[in-house]
């Protein structure tokens, strides 16, 4: 079985180890949700990982509703990005892009008062993060039929902003109780129409973004992260397996680059599922590469590549606050605990100031 240090093939990108960096969200961009110079360090400190999952990144106005988040759909954000990419490869990294609709989580504050969309008319539970505080979530307004060609577009256009700021590829945001996830999950999608229903409904978004994106960065520069087994924002479906092996066998057909699942055991620090884990059914019905995340450490996600269980693991909160991770799961060596005060504020501290093993990082 392979080590957590042996390359792998993730469609067109080389890794050199199988230790992914997850995306978190950072809160360092402008509140025109342009990137800032200080990203650049952040992500060149962490350009060890085998790839790096970039934060979420708003595909639209629409669906960016986290403050000081970055976005990917204006030149602006395109141009701003571009060294943040080129700092990576120069520190011998690799970057994708995750991109990211929020649907119902987007607060109205964020849509000069408009109300968010999603599956359905429903609610998200407890507040938004807005730059007024935290608020109560708005009720949503259902999606009509003849605005998915457009959000389609927005997802495709995101995409290829994508390429043109460097980066090696894009992850398609479908979990967390995100909109693509609001579609997929009963609880948050009561639609009659060809949306709704029956899993095959369920899934159609997902597998139309996921063409939509495909064509503008390439399926081997593509790929997709579910959330299967836990309720997460008022999200959830109490059949998971059927609906989430229907989705990987969908996407499974459009040679993606590989697949990504967040999947908390019972006792999960940052999630805890209702449901026993999804991917080993998913593993047997997509064809490339499964990684997983949740709470996993160098021991336990080796684990999981000795049982065969995944091919790579993503690590996202142990990343924040040592930049060397790889290096010190190599050495064993203790690891930094980082802070979560600081985990969305909009400074240096938190970010860039966690020291490396050694200054050689």
């Amino acid at each position: 079985m392979p080590s957590l240090f042996d390359p792998i093939q993730l469609g067109a990108i080389a890794a050199p180890n199988r230790i992914l960096m997850a995306p978190l969200t950072r809160g360092r961009a402008t509140r025109a949700h342009v990137p800032t110079p200080i990203m650049a360090a952040y992500y060149a400190q962490r350009a060890s990982a085998g790839l790096i999952l970039s934060e979420a990144t708003g595909i639209s106005r629409e669906g960016l509703g986290w403050p000081y988040a970055p976005g990917l759909w204006s030149p602006e954000q395109v141009e701003a990005w571009k060294p943040v990419t080129a700092a990576v490869h120069r520190a011998g990294g690799r970057i994708m892009a995750q991109l990211w609709h929020m649907g119902r989580i987007v607060h109205p504050d964020f849509l000069d008062g408009a109300p968010p969309v999603s599956a359905s008319a429903t609610t998200a539970p407890g507040q938004a993060h807005t730059y007024d505080g935290r608020k109560p979530y708005a009720a949503a307004r259902p999606l009509r039929e003849d605005e998915i060609p457009r959000l389609l577009d927005d997802y495709a256009k995101a995409a290829r902003n994508a390429v043109e700021a460097g980066f090696d590829g894009v992850q398609i945001h479908a979990a967390n109780g995100y909109l693509i996830d609001q579609f997929l999950r009963r609880s948050g999608n009561h639609r009659q129409d060809g949306y709704g229903g029956p899993v095959e409904n369920r899934i159609r978004l997902l597998v139309e973004v996921a063409g939509a994106v495909t064509d503008a960065a390439g399926a081997d520069r593509t790929a997709v992260r579910l959330s299967p087994n836990e309720p997460i924002q008022g999200v959830e479906d109490p059949e998971p397996e059927p609906l989430f092996v229907a989705a990987a066998t969908a996407l499974s057909r459009l040679g993606l680059a590989f697949l990504e699942l967040r999947e908390p055991g019972p006792q999960g620090t940052f999630g805890k599922a209702v449901h026993p884990p999804v991917a080993p059914a998913i593993k047997a019905a997509f064809a490339g590469p499964l990684v997983l995340n949740a709470d996993f450490d160098g021991a336990s996600g080796q684990r999981a590549l000795d049982e065969g269980r995944a091919d790579a693991i993503a690590f996202g909160r142990t990343f924040l606050a040592n930049p060397d991770l790889p290096a010190r799961i190599a050495r064993g060596a203790a690891l930094t605990k980082d802070d979560p005060k600081t985990w969305y504020s909009q400074g240096p501290e938190g970010y860039i100031d966690y020291p490396a093993l050694d200054p050689a990082g």
